[in-house]
């Protein structure tokens, strides 16, 4: 309990759960509104406080007499609420609702005030998510540990909330099962926190209590300044070492450690990784953050935790010992006081004695001390429970010597609670047991007053009803009643066990009920009827007592039956595997029905399986039609194997039995008739001894599948099998088969393992089929399996397409293993195929069979039809009717006979319906009553010549006809019909006879689409069998093999296809008319086609099918035949012709005008009709097989037409056009509709036909003017990007969108839209990438001819070159840039100017940027024109004076020599000064030898640019506008006075380029200037590589004196200015002249070439620069970023490509710089960007350092923000270079920048990676950083973790002192340079410190503090001296 609340009685609040992690707000203080009284309040789950309740270190806060008014103030509030509220509830409670109340409440109060009668009590009702709980652990689960609470409550964790996160894994990763069990176990005490509270689903009115032991929310509140030595504390092992165990506290702020010889005496303790440990704490590392442990438990038992000043309630654990003191004696316990701070409650159960007697008060005194152990802690009431119990004293928990429904009968009472009950003692061994009995458990009936009933002293018999485990406290019962029955806890249950119970509770899922002892069972819900119920009985109702079954009892958990048949049955139960004797017959219930048996479950979880030939079935019968799920059925145990756990069942009570001579044995051959028909099988009663039934199923009726099908179909009881094959014996029955294949091999078939002869052929049957192959069974339960891969020949076929299950096979057997008894066997048709015809013949008998049957009724009279149509006579019939696919003829004697004629067997002639005709029969099929005749003439005539007038004769025709033939005889056939099954074959040698081959032996492995393909193919075959009854007067053959029967069909069907060729003229007739085709037919079943471009010779006419109709007969020709790939898409099959020229012509094919697409040339006019019209093209059809495209923009160059694109074209419509490109390989011309300008050379490189046909360019030219379609618009000033061809786009500069100058002109356009444009300029680039330069001014597109120019009176006049620019001319432009000395303007596409600041209005400008917006109109005049610089200044000003342009002329002539002028330095350079001569815009140099009389080494380090310096004139070169001046001292010491004038601001070179990339089209945050890199090779140039390098001058260097260039910062290290001539200076002073004259003429040099060039502004300016200077990065990428300034993102990359390859692998640095610019690029263009990055970066990695590329990708991502690749990229690189100091400094800036807690992890890990030379570098840099952006105080700890190792390193002293400086902490500086000089150091070292020491405290201004280091570093010297 803690300090005083202002609420008593807090219960759970509502919400309690959601607050659960949510930290709390308030803090413990007095509060002034509260008249004192201290404000409690808190979240459910106190898990975080933002400070202590009270401050650490200080007592209270108040004195005495404070303390004592605020206490008197609190009472009387109490009292007065207790005044309201009692008046409030006046006569709504009684009295004994209050005390119950109270009872079971939680209270914080305690030090003064109202004392509560009941002690603090957990209970369900008050128990809420926070609450702190001591427990023990009561069971151990797999997923879930019970532990026993304070006052006999239950709780459950979770495996999740056994162990933090981090813990958990590494323990899962070591532990293999239950890893609860190996850090936890039954009795072990721990502490909890309660995560919620749930409701029971199972049971109502119960409620689950679910706790935590992660330490993490135990030790929220603990800090490392908390923890205290002597303190015990619990923690996880988190790792084993070899001298101890590292632990784990739940928290990252410290780690933990025992060493392995602080165990008790010396006993060495198994421990397991995650296992909870504690110990007592022996000291604190508080730099390492490490506590060190001792876990000895004698001193863990000891330990009482500190009376700590200001302890917070947080800190609080559960099992803690405190020093505490009786403060007053309640009811039922006692109130102590502890810790100052704290009160706490003991209730009876947790005093000292276990058994306290009724005068327990009289042994606790007022402040009496005791040892106490913290029980519970309620964080939102503040209360807190205590335990005095010895056990638990001493750390352990109470023993457990009693079990639930042990009964003793000498039970001692020990006290007598009024109201409440009686606390015994029971006589249990070693020691006695205390038991409590309730009220209620007294005696059957009520007692009123237990002190009557019961004396102390007095013995009673008592059952134990269950224990406390915390409290050692067993709970008993007095009742007669309970003495009473067979079950009184869950141990007493058994499996079997008839039991009575009442229904308590009926759910959807069953019913709980109650035994008479209490114990709760569930009986489910399909345990409640005999039968399978959707929902419980009617029966089953609330308070109804019944009587069940037990069917077992796992986990406490009772599951009971009330089936009838079970719970009345008198047959013997088993309850485990080892009870199924063989014989034993016993009642179970189904829970499963398969097609191969039924499973059967019995008690405690038993179950068997009885097999279907067990289940008693008649044959034929369903299972599941005879049993159903849940029923209740007797069986009979055949065999039980207890060891796997196995029973065999049988539902037949009785087997039978039979003699072995009686018995028929698989293998053997039966007859019988057929019983009845099932839909699964066939009964069959066998013709056998003893009237056994067979089965046989339908797939076993016969070999082939479909026969087998109408077997079935007609079969009728009666019907008598002559013979049948035993399979195999079920029970009683047999299986039988039909197969004839097997039939007749029954002697072969093997029925055991050693039958079986390797490499020999066997009949078989497929039994099963799984994706890895099939099961092929033999005789009994032989079973062999054939591999996939050995099934077929085809490895790609698929099983279950290619067998069946039942399906007759042969199997070449490959491998027998007698020891696993496995058969391994082939089925491919290569190994296995039929030697004879038997599959065939008994296709034929069975054939007849199933005829007859059809007919039964007429006894077979009907059959005698077939007599008259014998296999090669002649018969007459009518024509019935006609199809294209043959002629079904009728026949008068037998209506119900037809016959059918196919096209093949026409022989070329024309039937109408009802022509009689004769023809010759080919085949018979009964079944069908379907006759097969053929027409052509070798048939019909041999048949006649053959043939007798007398009928009798017939036979003998046919014998003589076949005494030629002989078995085994080779035949040659040609195959005259195809069946399904069969092929009818004509013999070669005698065409009156007809042969019958199979085709599907027994493999379904030949595709039904392929049978047509046999017709008339020429086969080889050998008899098998001559024509007899046996083989239903059929001749049999065997093919030699049907796959060269079906290479041989597929060879010759073309050459027989038809008489029709090439060439042929036919009659044919229009079936359908097409937009573009006509469909015709001729021939007998012929189909071709007539192309529109073939319709007429004149292509120009625009329906060439206007004419014709269908039905219409013409006369064509046939031109070519369709493609083989095409035939299953096209139902024609020859291309006609019907134009004059080819129907005039040859009919030979090599003469016929065959027009070929190489005769198409470029140019050439051509006309086609469109087929097709889609969003983008115009598909034409030119000729068969040659088409063309129109695309969408050559259509039209007007709008209007454009927009309606689809509707100017429609299917059909002519086209004429001329021919652009051809591709070839397509057959695809592409088409415009203008003539194409002249070729020069048609046979060079310029001819359109030699370029690829995405890029022919032919048709676009300067001036041209076409239709284009917006597909861009650049922001700012950049223009649109405009579609013209396919593949090709133009850009149009921001001034050539419109006519007149307007202020926007880009309003009005958008993406997408059509435009009218005009070609200005093409540009060509060496790899031929073209680039367009487009207008849509008006005045442009709309000339008729391209020929008159730009009109210049026009008010939109342009300016294309500077000459057309004079003085004072009137001009309009657009702001392209502002900057702060002036803007640009851009005056066309090719000319800017710029503005000086002074020139941009008559008054003053106060914002640039906001008067001058980039994209404004302006209006101004020329000032000056310089055309070899490509110069324009222009002015903004009205008036006439223009400030600061006076000519350089004029300039100059001021200017002589000798003369001392002021100016301003504008640039330092290692070579000298230029400076800006005051007054002029004149910029003179001074170069590094005239600056002073003496040798100056670093320049930069004296001079800066913008200071004021004094020089004199001494060489003025006018022509070239030099002026040189000199600034030693010995030129100005004549000199005193100078004339200052005012300077004028001078716009620089560099801002003109930098307008350039800012207006680019892609100028975002990632345009082109994202390209400049910074490179690595910033070193002086000497002159000799300034002049090779001269061309590349107007990039970086001043164009004159006056305009000087400044490079831009991130490329300034890189491309080193040229003018640096001075790098070497003599050291002998007589030659130092002629050097300095030498360098001067080669700067003029230079400075001369400049003048020459100028900025490149095109490709091929910048194509002669790349070629000088190969290996400058710089100009590289430049040309890339002016490439994307217009928009050729393409072009770039190539150009990056290009330079990759140019530059010298020698100049990695520049090749480096290469790559960067690469990565920008794709990290602006890419598509997508992070993918087009990475390749970019793997190629990187191969050309350079890999460490650098890393680098400088990470630099990339950095600037661009792009986080996560960051991190990635990061975590990649501390791995790859590990060894890096500069990448882990990158690693601690980033996690620096984003606030991470894991920096010193980080440290950490490169300090073990680095090596050890770098670890001063790297702390130093590290701590620096964290000086900078981090937390300084971490920086220090570096700092001095550096010194204590190296204190005599001055350098890092320096560091650190430089660190505290910048921060300014004046006395923490003092005292750092005060330990800094103390230091025993050389006089060296010492001096610097001194020094140091005092030029900070001179920056101070503090004299004394300044003579206080003065007098220290004397005091020094003197002490060294000495």
């Amino acid at each position: 309990m803690a300090p005083p609340s202002k609420y008593r009685n807090n219960k759970n609040p509502k919400g309690a759960l959601n607050q659960f992690h949510k930290p709390s707000k308030k803090i413990f203080k007095p509060n002034s509104k509260s008249n004192g009284a201290i404000d409690s309040e808190a979240p459910p789950l106190h898990l975080e406080d933002d400070a202590p309740d009270f401050p650490r270190g200080g007592g209270r806060s108040l004195s005495r007499k404070e303390l004592d008014e605020v206490r008197a103030e609190v009472d009387a509030e109490f009292e007065s609420e207790g005044r309201v509220l009692k008046k409030k509830s006046k006569g709504v409670r009684s009295k004994g609702h209050s005390t119950e109340d109270e009872f079971g409440s939680l209270f914080g109060d305690g030090i003064t005030g109202k004392l509560p009668r009941f002690v603090n009590k957990i209970t369900l009702k008050n128990v809420s998510p926070g609450m702190k709980l001591w427990g023990v652990i009561s069971e151990v689960n797999e997923k879930d540990i019970v532990v026993s609470l304070p006052g006999g409550l239950r709780g459950l964790v979770r495996s999740s909330e056994a162990l933090d996160t981090f813990v958990d894994k590494e323990v899962k990763g070591e532990v293999e099962g239950n890893f609860l069990s190996s850090i936890y176990h039954v009795g072990q005490l721990v502490s909890c926190i309660v995560l919620q509270l749930d409701d029971d689903k199972k049971e109502k009115g119960k409620r689950k209590l679910w706790l935590s032991l992660r330490l993490s929310l135990l030790h929220k509140g603990y800090a490392l300044d908390v923890i205290q030595e002597g303190m015990v504390l619990s923690a996880y092992v988190k790792s084993i070492e070899d001298h101890g165990y590292m632990l784990h506290f739940g928290l990252p702020s410290f780690a933990g450690f025992i060493p392995k010889n602080s165990e008790a005496g010396g006993k060495h303790i198994k421990v397991n990784t995650g296992q909870l440990i504690q110990g007592v704490v022996k000291s604190i590392d508080t730099t390492r953050k490490v506590v060190y442990l001792i876990s000895d438990p004698d001193l863990v038992s000891k330990c009482v935790t500190k009376d700590l000043k200001g302890i917070s309630i947080d800190v609080l654990v559960p099992g803690m010992m405190v020093n505490a003191h009786v403060q007053s004696i309640l009811e039922n316990g006692i109130m102590l006081s502890f810790l100052t701070y704290f009160t706490g409650t003991v209730d009876l159960f947790h005093l000292q004695k276990t058994l306290p007697a009724s005068n327990w008060k009289d042994d606790y005194n007022q402040n009496k001390k005791v040892n106490a152990r913290i029980l519970f802690i309620d964080p939102s009431t503040r209360a807190v429970g205590l335990t005095l119990n010895p056990h638990l004293i001493h750390n352990n928990s109470p023993p457990s010597l009693v079990k639930t429904g042990d009964i003793f009968d000498n039970s001692k009472v020990i006290r007598v609670d009024k109201g409440f009950g009686l606390l015994l003692e029971i006589p249990s061994s070693p020691i006695p047991t205390p038991a409590f009995v309730s009220a209620s458990d007294v005696a059957d009936k009520e007692v009123k007053k237990l002190e009557k009933s019961f004396k102390e002293g007095s013995h009673v018999r008592v059952r134990v009803l269950g224990f406390k485990h915390l409290e050692g406290l067993a709970t008993g019962v007095l009742k007669t009643s309970a003495f009473e029955g067979s079950v009184f806890t869950h141990s007493d249950v058994k499996p079997g066990m008839l039991v009575k119970a009442k229904v308590i509770a009926v759910d959807s899922f069953g019913a709980i009920v109650q035994l008479a002892s209490g114990v709760k069972a569930l009986c489910p819900l399909r345990h409640m009827s005999e039968f399978e119920i959707a929902k419980p009985r009617k029966k089953f109702q609330v308070g109804v007592e019944l009587v069940f079954r037990v069917l077992g009892c796992k986990s406490k958990r009772i599951t009971i039956t009330h089936k009838k048949t079970l719970v009345k049955s008198k047959l013997e139960i088993i309850s485990s595997y080892a009870d199924a004797t063989e014989g034993l017959k016993t009642h179970g219930w189904i829970t499963k029905i398969e097609k191969h048996g039924c499973f059967v479950h019995f008690y405690n979880g038993v179950q068997g399986f009885a097999p279907r030939s067990e289940l008693g079935l008649d044959p034929g019968s369903d299972t599941s039609s005879m049993f159903h799920i849940e029923q209740v059925v007797k069986c009979r145990v055949t065999n039980s194997a207890p060891s796997s756990r196995r029973i065999n069942l049988s539902f037949i009570m009785t087997p039978a039995r039979g003699t072995g001579d009686d018995m028929v044995k698989p293998g053997s051959i039966v007859s019988g008739v057929v019983e009845r028909v099932t839909p699964h099988a066939i009964i069959v009663d066998v013709n056998a001894k003893g009237l056994i039934k067979g089965t046989i199923l339908p797939e076993h009726l016969a070999d082939n599948h479909g026969l087998a099908a109408l077997m079935k179909s007609v079969l009728k009881p009666g019907y008598e099998f002559d013979k049948l094959l035993v399979l195999d014996l079920e029970s009683s029955c047999l299986i039988l088969s039909a197969k004839y294949s097997l039939i007749n091999s029954a002697q072969q078939l093997p029925q055991d393992v050693s039958q079986v002869c390797p490499h020999s052929v066997v009949h078989g049957y497929v039994c099963n089929l799984i994706d890895n192959g099939c099961f092929v069974r033999f005789i009994g339960r032989l079973t062999g399996f054939a591999p996939k891969h050995k099934a077929t020949d085809d490895r790609r076929a698929d099983i279950s397409e290619v067998f069946y299950i039942g399906q007759s096979v042969r199997s070449n057997i490959l491998d027998v293993s007698t020891e696993t008894g496995r058969v391994t066997v082939s089925l491919k048709q290569s190994l296995c195929s039929s030697t004879d015809a038997s599959f065939i013949q008994e296709y034929f008998l069975l054939e007849e069979k199933i005829a007859r049957m059809q007919l039964s009724d007429s006894k077979g009279s009907e059959l005698k039809w077939a007599e008259a149509f014998s296999i090669g006579s002649v018969i007459e019939g009518k024509v019935h009717d006609t199809k294209e696919f043959g002629v079904a003829v009728s026949f008068q004697k037998y209506n119900d006979v037809y016959g059918f004629i196919t096209q093949y067997q026409l022989g070329g002639v024309n039937l109408e319906t009802g022509s009689i005709v004769q023809a010759v029969v080919l085949d018979v099929s009964k079944m069908e009553r379907l006759v097969d005749l053929s027409l052509k003439p070798e048939f019909v005539d041999r048949s006649k010549q053959g043939s007798s007038k007398v009928e009798s004769h017939e036979k003998k025709r046919k014998r003589e006809a076949c005494k030629d033939l002989e078995v085994h005889q080779t035949v040659n056939a040609i195959v005259e019909i195809v069946k399904e099954n069969y092929l009818a074959n004509s013999l070669q040698s005698n065409l009156l006879l007809m042969g019958h081959t199979a085709i599907k032996h027994y493999f379904l492995q030949i595709n039904s689409s392929m049978l047509d393909w046999f017709i008339c193919c020429s086969v080889v075959a050998t008899i098998m069998a001559l024509p007899s009854p046996s083989t239903g007067g059929r001749l049999l053959l065997l093919l030699k093999s049907v796959s060269e029967l079906i290479e041989t069909s597929s060879s010759k069907r073309a050459k027989k296809k038809s008489s029709y060729n090439v060439g042929s003229l036919v009659q044919a007739e229009i079936t359908d008319i097409k937009p573009l085709e006509l469909r015709l037919k001729f021939g007998p079943s012929f189909h071709g086609r007539v192309h529109i471009t073939e319709a007429n010779d004149d292509k120009a006419v625009k329906d060439p099918f206007s004419s014709f109709r269908v039905g219409q007969t013409l006369t064509a020709r046939i031109v070519s035949k369709a493609n083989k790939s095409e035939n299953n898409k096209k139902i024609y099959q020859w291309d006609l012709s019907i134009k004059s020229s080819i129907l005039a012509g040859s009919s030979d094919e090599q003469d016929m005008p065959m027009i070929k697409e190489t005769n198409y040339l470029i140019g050439q006019r051509i006309t086609g009709f469109v087929y097709k019209v889609d969003n983008e093209w115009v598909w034409l059809s030119i000729s068969r097989d040659m088409r063309a495209q129109l695309h969408l923009l050559d259509s039209a160059c007007e709008t209007t037409e454009l927009e309606e694109f689809q509707k100017r074209f429609h299917v059909g419509q002519s086209f004429s056009g001329y021919v652009l490109s051809i591709n070839k390989e397509k057959k695809i011309l592409r088409l415009v509709p203008h003539p194409l300008p002249a070729v020069p050379d048609l046979t060079t490189g310029n001819n359109p036909s030699s370029l690829p046909y995405e890029n022919v360019t032919t048709h676009i030219y300067e001036g041209r003017v076409l239709g284009g379609r917006v597909s861009k618009i650049f922001p700012g000033l950049g223009g649109l990007l405009v579609q013209i061809d396919p593949h090709h786009y133009g850009k149009v500069h921001f001034t050539e969108l419109t006519d007149l100058w307007v202020t926007d002109p880009l309003l009005g356009y958008h993406e997408g839209q059509f435009v009218k444009c005009k070609v200005l300029e093409m540009n060509r680039s060496i790899k031929g990438t073209v680039h367009f330069d487009l207008s849509l001014r008006s005045s442009l597109v709309d000339q008729k001819s391209a020929e008159l120019g730009y009109n210049i009176q026009s008010p939109g006049q342009r300016f294309e070159k500077i000459e057309d620019l004079t003085s004072n001319m009137a001009v309009q432009g657009y702001v392209k840039n502002v900057t702060p000395k002036g803007c640009f303007i851009m005056l066309s596409r090719k000319l800017d100017a710029k503005i000086l600041i002074s020139n941009l209005s008559d008054g003053y400008v106060e914002n640039l940027e906001q008067e001058f917006p980039i994209g404004k109109l302006v209006n101004g005049k020329v000032v000056t024109v310089e055309p070899l610089s490509k110069r324009i200044e222009v002015t903004l000003r009205t008036s006439g004076t223009m400030k600061g342009q006076k000519s350089d002329t004029n300039n100059f002539s001021s200017l002589h020599v000798g003369d001392i002028i002021s100016g301003r330095i504008k640039r330092v350079e290692s070579y000298g000064l230029f400076i800006t001569v005051d007054h002029t815009n004149v910029v003179g140099l001074c170069h590094v030898s005239e600056l002073s009389e003496d040798r100056i080494d670093n320049i930069e380090s004296k001079y800066r640019a913008g200071e004021r310096v004094t020089a004199k004139i001494l060489k003025v070169d006018e022509e070239r506008h030099r002026v040189s001046l000199g600034m030693r001292s010995s030129y100005l010491t004549d000199d005193k006075a100078l004339s200052v004038r005012k300077e004028d601001d001078a716009m620089e070179e560099n801002d003109f380029e930098a307008a350039n990339h800012l207006t680019s089209p892609e100028s975002s945050p990632a345009g082109p200037d994202d390209l400049d890199v910074q490179c690595e090779n910033g070193k002086n140039l000497i002159l000799a590589e300034v002049e090779s390098r001269a061309s590349i001058l107007p990039l970086e260097v001043p164009l004159d004196d006056a305009d000087d260039l400044e490079m831009d910062n991130a490329v300034k290290q890189s491309i080193v200015p040229v003018d640096n001539a001075d790098t070497i200076v003599e050291k002998n002073k007589r030659q130092a002249k002629k050097t300095k004259e030498d360098r001067e003429r080669e700067i003029r040099a230079a400075e001369e070439r400049l003048l020459e060039k100028d900025i490149p502004r095109s490709a091929d300016e910048f194509e002669k620069v790349v070629r000088s200077s190969p290996n400058s990065s710089f100009v590289w990428i430049k040309y890339m970023a002016f490439m994307l300034s217009l928009a050729d993102v393409e072009k770039a990359r190539s150009i990056a490509e290009r330079a990759l390859r140019t530059i010298n692998i020698r100049e990695e640095s520049e090749k480096l710089n290469i790559w960067v610019a690469y990565f920008n690029l794709e990290n602006e263009y890419g598509n997508p960007p992070e993918e087009a990055v990475v390749k970019i970066f793997q190629r990187a990695l191969q050309y350079c350092d890999p460490k650098k590329v890393h680098l400088a990708l990470l630099g990339m991502y950095e600037r661009t923000e792009q986080h996560k690749l960051t991190d990635e990229l990061l975590d990649k690189m501390v791995k790859k270079f590990k060894h890096s100091c500069k990448v882990w400094l990158r690693r601690i800036q980033r996690l620096l920048k984003q606030n991470k807690e894991s920096i010193q992890a980080s440290i950490n890990r490169a300090l073990l990676s680095l090596p050890k030379h770098k670890h001063i570098k790297f702390i130093s840099q590290t701590a620096i950083l964290e000086f900078k952006c981090g937390v300084p105080d971490r920086g220090r700890s570096l700092f001095e973790g550096m010194l204590r190792e190296y204190p005599k390193r001055t350098d890092l002293w320096s560091v650190y002192l430089d660190q505290e400086i910048r921060l300014g902490d004046v006395d923490l500086i003092r005292a750092l340079f005060e330990r800094a000089i103390s230091l025993s150091l050389p006089p060296k070292k010492m001096k610097f410190l001194f020094k140091k020491y005092l030029q900070y405290e001179s920056s101070l201004g503090d004299e004394e503090r300044i003579e206080s280091v003065k007098r220290k570093a004397m005091d020094y010297v003197e002490t060294t001296l000495a």
